[in-house]
């Protein structure tokens, strides 16, 4: 297949540069890490190992491909809509933190499938991605049911030996996702720990009272997802990931601004929209939010 990805930052390299092995992989990102793989290649090292050549670019104009993955930021994810519109892209499947294939579907239609990736990235050096940890990706349709078209997508990601399989209830697993996400993420940056920190006491019980409360919002939405369901799911992830520094860590340790709007953000936001109280996400968002305020990381408007 001929793979665009955009937003080439540590998932979007590791993904895509396993892609590149077996099809033919165009990376959308920022330099000097795009400098440095045009010059002398991505290398990606860790639990995956292998020296790669993929196209690489930071013009988004013009897209052309079978298939472009989306693994920007979620609030940069209009952006990344309106630069795909433009092109000329048959599928689109997003790898992103957060609920965000719906601003996908807005501008890009039905050609949107939804997607999770439970591999650990992280970028090193310009043109040098660390895989943490390995995982699984899921693809399918956004409204759930199977289709050949998730079935092929999910057939190339094994043609370059990622474990990846076709799900035909992406609803509930996109929730779930959320609901590991809100355990780990924020409670794992503010306390500056990996993963595994929260696989008991007292990390554990902030995490597992985050999952559940989003475990709650999820069947206000229609999506049937019990409370043990996201705890389990964010045990196996804290275990399979024990040594990761969550994306919320990484970016608060490289002074960046984070995804909390888009995860315990989100949940706050539906939880309210549905009458559910969440408390435990309400509090790590706010001071998550308490830290970029102080870095002048927030947008304008966002308060």
């Amino acid at each position: 297949m001929d793979i665009v990805v955009f937003g080439a930052g540590a998932l979007g390299s590791l993904v895509g540069g396993a892609l590149a092995g077996k099809h033919a992989v165009t990376l959308v990102g920022r330099d000097p890490h795009v400098a440095r793989i045009r010059e002398d290649g991505l290398r990606i090292s860790g639990e995956l190992d292998a020296l790669v050549h993929p196209e690489a670019t930071t013009d988004p104009a013009g897209l052309v491909a079978d298939l472009a993955l989306v693994t920007v930021k979620a609030y940069d994810t209009a952006e990344a809509a309106e630069a795909l519109a433009d092109g000329d892209v048959d599928l689109v499947c997003s790898l992103q933190n957060g609920l965000t294939e719906g601003t996908l579907r807005e501008r890009l239609g039905d050609r949107v499938l939804a997607g999770t990736a439970t591999y650990g990235a992280e970028l090193v050096d310009p043109g040098h991605v660390r895989c943490t940890g390995l995982g699984r990706i899921h693809v399918g349709e956004l409204d759930d049911g199977g289709s050949d078209r998730a079935e092929r997508v999910a057939a190339a990601f094994r043609a370059a030996e990622l474990d990846c399989e076709a799900d035909p209830a992406m609803a509930r697993r996109r929730w779930e996702k959320l609901a590991v996400n809100a355990g780990i993420n924020a409670v794992t940056a503010l306390a500056g720990v990996e993963n595994g920190a929260l696989a008991g006491p007292p990390g554990a019980r902030t995490a597992e009272r985050a999952a559940r409360e989003t475990a709650r919002v999820a069947r206000a939405e229609g999506v049937d997802l019990t409370d043990d369901d996201a705890v389990t799911a964010l045990r196996d992830v804290v275990d399979e990931t024990a040594a990761n520094r969550s994306s919320m860590y990484q970016d608060v340790r490289a002074g960046r601004r984070t995804e909390v709007e888009a995860i315990n953000g989100a949940v706050v936001d539906l939880g309210r929209a549905n009458a559910v109280a969440t408390p435990t996400n309400g509090t790590l968002a706010e001071l998550v939010r308490t830290w970029e305020a102080a870095r002048d990381l927030r947008p304008p408007d966002a308060d």
